[in-house]
């Protein structure tokens, strides 16, 4: 990353950090970075932009954070449910990927850099999840008659269902979380009837 690009890109962490999304502008950013704002479309082609690519790398530091914490040879079970606690309290403690719960900003920006890079590069589960999986499936502690990518996406929607609290239920969200977690997991690994 050339050191104005990382100018910007760190200008820009700190500026949504402290200030969000809505309230952060490019002017903003190119102020903090030391450059003008013609230079700041020579790297990104627009605020939302910045912020994705920000974003991103949040999600990924976290998630990684989250799958080197973790004993994964325990219960497929107590697996699954550490690994949603941990995600939820880390993207509500990372002012960025919190970002991900106001859903009016996030779901705009999701479709804007899925329109500029393609579905591909909003894929927030990672290779080191579906090897683990691969692995229960090898050690016979989930069900290998369901596709992974299946599995994936069930899992994908189990951690989608938090930007859905209010609807849920903001009183029962986290028991119904837990639940949900319960019912998928005893579904993945009890023997298909």
């Amino acid at each position: 990353m050339s050191d104005k690009k990382a100018n910007i890109f760190n200008s820009g962490r700190e500026l949504f950090s402290s200030k969000g999304f809505k309230d952060t502008n490019v002017s903003d950013i190119t102020k903090m970075a030391g450059i003008g704002v013609g230079t700041f479309y020579n790297y990104y082609s627009s605020k939302e932009k910045l912020f994705m690519d920000i974003f991103l790398e949040e999600n990924v530091k976290l998630k990684k954070s989250i799958m080197e914490s973790i004993d994964l040879e325990g219960d497929p079970l107590n697996v699954v449910k550490e690994l949603m606690l941990l995600n939820i309290r880390g993207m509500n403690s990372n002012p960025i990927l919190r970002e991900w719960y106001n859903r009016d900003i996030f779901s705009k920006l999701e479709q804007h850099y899925r329109e500029e890079n393609g579905i591909k590069h909003v894929d927030f589960l990672y290779n080191s999840f579906a090897e683990l999986i691969k692995k229960w499936q090898t050690e016979g502690k989930m069900r290998d008659d369901i596709d992974r990518e299946l599995i994936m996406a069930i899992f994908n929607a189990l951690i989608n269902i938090d930007t859905h609290k209010e609807e849920v239920g903001n009183q029962y969200f986290p028991q119904i979380l837990d639940y949900l977690v319960e019912f998928v997991i005893k579904g993945l690994t009890e023997p298909k009837i």
